[in-house]
């Protein structure tokens, strides 16, 4: 299991970016969080297996219709041990 943090640049807030990420992370079998953040840029903390990581990131750098994803940053988490599901945070 891997346990990243990627903050995702560009027009991200107000499109549905949040929505869209915890429905493909469902799908894709990933635990974690979205979240907002005051600079305008959306944070998702993720842990999963490497596979399931290059399939969520692949999607964040595009975003759902209507968003202009300008930069993915990613660093490792070392936050929670263990996440139950992944949720859209405020």
């Amino acid at each position: 299991m891997e346990q990243i943090r990627a903050v995702v640049h560009g027009v991200v807030q107000g499109v549905g970016f949040r929505y869209h990420t915890r429905q493909v992370a469902q799908q894709l079998g990933v635990e974690g969080f979205v979240r907002n953040r005051p600079d305008g840029t959306v944070e998702i903390v993720a842990q999963c297996s490497s596979d399931q990581l290059k399939s969520l990131l692949h999607w964040a750098h595009q975003g759902p219709a209507g968003a202009r994803v300008t930069q993915v940053e990613t660093e490792p988490y070392t936050g929670a041990d263990r996440f139950d599901g992944f949720t859209i945070e405020r």
